[in-house]
C-alpha cells in the first residue's frame, strides 16, 4: 500500500477551518459572557430597587403598628367603658382598629413577597456570577488553543513532510486530539455539567423549603448546595490543570509540577502514592522547557496511572547549570521495551518531544518490575 506525500497547503487550510470554527466557539463564549453580565447589572439594579421598597415597608408597617396599637388601646377603653360611649363611637372605635388591622396585614404580606424577591435575586445574582466566571475560563482556555493552533500547529505540516514515522504520527495527534476532546467531553458532562443541573435543581427547591418548611431547613438546603458547586468548581480546576495549569507560566516548572502531582494524587483517592523530589535549585527555565518537561512529566505519569497498575510513582527532577534531568519512576506491572506497549503512542509522543529539545530519553523496564523513564536536555538557546 503506497504512502501518500503529506500536501502543507491543504493542512494549512485544515488548519484554518479549525482556527476559524475555535474563533466562532470564542466569539460564542464571549456572546454568553456578555448577555450574562448584562442580566447580572439588570439583576442588581432591580435588588438594589427592592432593598429600598423593603426598608420603606418596613418603617410604614412599624408605623401602622403603632396606630393599631393605639387603636386597640382606644377599643379597649370604649369597651371598658360601655356606658360612657354612645353606639356611634363604639362603631367608629370598632372600625377604626379593624381597618388599620387590615392594613398592618396587608403591609406585612408585601413586607414578605418582598423579602422572598430580594432572597431570590441574590441566588440569581450568585448562579450569574458564577456563569460570567466560567465563561472568562473558557474563553482563556479557548485562546490557549487558539495559540497552539496559530503557532506550533503550523510548523506540523513542515516536520512531517520527510518521514513515515512523522506522518504517522501527525494522524496520530489528530486521533489523540479527537480522543481528548471526547474525554473531558465526558469528564464535563459526567462531572461539572451533572453537578451543575443538580445545583440548579436544588436551587429551585430552596424557595420551596423556605416557603414550607423554614429557615433552619433552608440553610439546610444552602449548605448542601454549597457543597455541590465546591466539587463542580473542584472538577473544572482539575479539568484545567489537565489542559494546562496557569501556574506554569506564572510560578514556574518545580511549584506546578508540586501542586500537580498532589492534585492527581488527591484526585485519585491517594492509590497510588505519587512523590516529588527536587535535587536542584528551583529556578526559572525558558517557557518552551518548562512547558515541554511539564507535558513529559504529565506523560510518564499519566501512562503508569493508566497501564502499570502501580502503587507507589516517584518523580525527580534535577534543574543543572547546563541540563535538566528528569525521573519518573514506577513500581507497576512494566513492559518489554521489545514488544509495542499498551502506551506507545504517548512514549513515542515524548520520543518526538525530548528529540525538539535535543535532549535523550531512555526506558528502563521489564514484565513485572516497574519502569524508570529518564530525561536529560541540554538548556541552550
Amino acid at each position: 500500500m503506497s504512502t501518500k506525500k503529506i500536501d502543507s497547503k491543504m493542512l494549512d487550510k485544515i488548519l484554518e477551518k479549525m482556527v476559524t470554527t475555535v474563533n466562532h466557539s470564542k466569539s460564542e463564549v464571549f456572546k454568553i459572557g456578555e448577555q450574562t453580565r448584562k442580566q447580572y447589572t439588570s439583576l442588581t439594579e432591580e435588588l438594589k430597587d427592592i432593598k429600598d421598597k423593603v426598608l420603606e415597608v418596613i418603617q410604614e408597617g412599624d408605623k401602622l403598628e403603632v396606630y393599631a396599637r393605639f387603636a386597640r388601646n382606644r377599643l379597649s377603653e370604649v369597651s371598658g367603658a360601655f356606658n360612657k360611649f354612645s353606639e356611634s363611637e363604639i362603631r367608629e372605635a370598632y372600625e377604626k382598629a379593624h381597618n388599620l388591622q387590615m392594613q398592618l396585614t396587608i403591609i406585612r404580606e408585601k413586607e414578605k413577597q418582598l423579602r422572598e424577591r430580594r432572597d431570590e435575586l441574590e441566588r440569581r445574582l450568585l448562579g450569574l456570577q458564577e456563569t460570567i466566571q466560567r465563561a472568562e475560563h473558557l474563553v482563556g482556555q479557548i485562546s490557549v488553543v487558539l495559540n497552539y493552533l496559530t503557532s506550533d500547529m503550523r510548523q506540523v505540516g513542515e516536520m512531517l513532510e520527510d518521514a513515515k514515522q512523522k506522518q504517522d504520527f501527525g494522524f496520530k495527534i489528530i486521533e489523540a486530539q479527537e480522543e481528548e476532546r471526547r474525554r473531558l467531553s465526558r469528564e464535563i458532562h459526567d462531572g461539572p455539567a451533572q453537578m451543575l443541573a443538580n445545583v440548579m435543581m436544588r436551587s429551585q427547591l430552596i424557595d420551596r423549603v423556605f416557603r414550607e418548611k423554614g429557615a433552619e431547613d433552608g440553610f439546610k438546603e444552602i449548605k448542601d448546595l454549597r457543597k455541590m458547586v465546591h466539587s463542580a468548581l473542584y472538577e473544572v480546576r482539575r479539568i484545567i490543570y489537565d489542559l494546562r495549569p496557569m501556574a506554569l507560566d506564572d510560578l514556574g516548572l518545580i511549584p506546578t509540577l508540586k501542586k500537580y502531582l498532589s492534585t492527581i494524587e488527591e484526585y485519585n483517592g491517594g492509590e497510588p502514592t505519587i512523590s516529588f523530589k527536587n535535587l536542584g535549585p528551583e529556578k526559572r527555565l525558558p517557557s518552551k522547557f518548562e512547558v515541554a518537561l511539564f507535558r513529559l512529566v504529565q506523560e510518564a505519569v499519566s501512562n503508569a496511572l493508566k497501564h502499570a497498575d502501580a502503587k507507589e510513582i516517584l518523580v525527580k527532577v534535577d534543574l543543572g547549570k547546563e541540563h535538566v534531568t528528569v525521573i519518573v519512576k514506577d513500581n507497576g506491572k512494566g513492559f518489554d521495551p521489545v514488544e509495542k506497549p499498551e502506551s506507545s503512542f504517548g512514549i513515542l509522543g515524548m520520543k518526538e518531544r525530548v528529540e525538539l529539545l535535543e535532549g535523550e530519553i531512555t526506558f528502563d523496564s521489564k514484565k513485572g518490575a516497574g519502569t524508570i523513564i529518564m530525561i536529560q536536555v541540554p538548556l541552550k538557546e
